[in-house]
């Protein structure tokens, strides 16, 4: 068996512990935010450990899921060729971000919103990516195709 550290399985681990992490942060920030209606001593925390925890989570994912995309192309992989699959996943992961840079200012006003929509392009992400299948150029047939041959006598 031939099990050795490959750069781009490090760096796929990487990714995907930023953003597990960041996800399930962000849940539990989402739940702590409710936690600070009518208590002044925890006032901001939710925005504060959003800012800490979960940004900085779902910052570290973006920066690892670069590098990975840079080592699959220069390894001679090009998954922007593979249908519109890594494009939809793009496009939710750069809203997903910038959303969440913004999170912060709006929990420290007591705005759950744009938490509760973080969390949500999260699990479309999740949706995206499991279901990567849906999204590829190749459809495979549903059924095999049968064909029949009659001969005469």
């Amino acid at each position: 068996m031939n099990s050795k550290l490959e750069a781009v399985n490090l760096v796929r681990w990487m990714h995907f512990m930023a953003i597990s992490f960041g996800g399930g942060a962000a849940v539990v920030v989402l739940l702590l935010s409710g936690f600070e209606e009518g208590r002044e001593d925890l006032q901001g925390l939710a925005a504060t450990v959003w800012a800490k925890v979960v940004a900085w989570s779902f910052r570290l994912a973006l920066i690892a899921g670069l590098l990975l995309l840079m080592i699959m192309i220069q390894g001679g992989q090009n998954p922007l060729k593979g249908g519109a699959y890594f494009h939809i996943k793009l496009a939710l992961v750069f809203v997903l971000t910038g959303l969440s840079e913004m999170t912060p200012k709006a929990l420290a006003r007591g705005k759950r919103g744009s938490a509760l929509l973080v969390v949500f392009l999260f699990l479309a992400i999740a949706f995206v990516v499991f279901n990567k299948g849906l999204f590829r150029k190749s459809v495979a047939p549903l059924a095999p195709e049968l064909t029949a041959t009659v001969t005469a006598r």
